[in-house]
């Protein structure tokens, strides 16, 4: 899949079908999307083409605002080449790209610029100087400009409309069943192990402590069933977010603890995928009862990942 960042590097082309957004979280809605997407340009003998920002807008328009994502800007790639797409645009989002009015965006950029062919969109998008291009102004723009517009409605599950903002709620509130449901896959945290005080392994549990990514959509304090992922390896796994507090600790981390798994982890990039929420953080009154209480919550996560 090819990448770029820079409109003056794109060669000209026929036949690129496009999609536009941040596509926070890929979730299903955005998976049947780029689907369309794909098979088109594929019908075509086109390119299948996504246009995204980075960073997200909101961090430009509104830098008060605490922008939290579900996913990474490398992670979205990743899914969108398993997605089939063949070319992602990542656009430098500024203040002067947020200027371009509606029409402006789609005649200089779209079509002056990436040479929009057909584009799928979804029937939410807004876009141009203060949001004022919509749906229904593509849908006017496109027998004039010479391109095609095809609207995309949004996925329903039990009734429910997928979206990165509901995802992003369910995450928040320790949901992750509901939002691994919304986003097709469990919703994962990454990063490298880094050295901890051996707490874990004085009590029988040795843990892998993560630092906790800013920018990220992280789930409430407590334990998780996890599955970890070690060199395209994967391992059941319990986890934990919070401050330690048995052991006064002061910043918030994730620790987790692989079954029956006795290797060095410092150093390795993990990537650990939210399954299942055990139960919230607890104080204890001493380190026996924190024991007892990871030996039952080992339990739970064996039932919970069925291992």
């Amino acid at each position: 899949m090819k990448i770029t960042k820079d409109l003056e590097q794109l060669s000209q082309r026929d036949a690129r079908v496009l999609t536009i957004g941040n596509f926070d979280g890929v979730h299903l809605g955005h998976q049947a999307l780029l689907k369309d997407v794909v098979m088109r340009a594929q019908a075509l003998g086109g390119e299948s083409v996504v246009l995204t920002f980075q960073p997200h807008p909101l961090a430009i328009l509104a830098p008060h605002l605490d922008v939290q994502c579900l996913t990474t800007q490398d992670e979205k790639n990743a899914l969108f080449e398993q997605a089939g797409i063949q070319h992602v645009i990542c656009l430098q989002f500024s203040l002067e790209l947020a200027e371009l009015s509606a029409e402006a965006f789609v005649s200089e950029v779209l079509l002056g610029r990436i040479g929009l062919c057909e584009l799928f969109i979804g029937n939410s998008f807004r876009f141009g100087k203060n949001r004022t291009g919509t749906i229904e102004s593509l849908l006017n723009f496109g027998p004039k400009m010479q391109f095609l517009v095809t609207p995309i409605l949004p996925i329903e599950i039990e009734g429910k409309v997928v979206s990165s903002s509901a995802i992003r709620e369910y995450v928040k509130e320790g949901r992750l069943s509901e939002a691994s449901r919304f986003l097709g896959r469990p919703y994962v945290l990454d990063g490298i192990v880094r050295k901890g005080e051996g707490n874990g392994a004085a009590l029988g549990y040795p843990t892998a402590n993560l630092s906790l990514p800013t920018g990220r959509v992280i789930p409430p304090n407590g334990v998780y069933a996890t599955i970890v992922t070690l060199d395209n390896v994967a391992y059941p796994s319990i986890s934990y977010i919070g401050h330690r507090p048995v052991f006064e600790g002061q910043e918030r981390l994730l620790e987790v603890h692989i079954f029956d798994f006795t290797d060095n982890l410092y150093g390795k990039f993990l990537q650990v995928s939210f399954v299942e929420f055990i139960r919230k953080d607890m104080m204890f009154s001493s380190k026996i009862d924190l024991a007892r209480q990871i030996e039952d919550d080992v339990n739970h996560v064996h039932l919970a990942l069925k291992t």
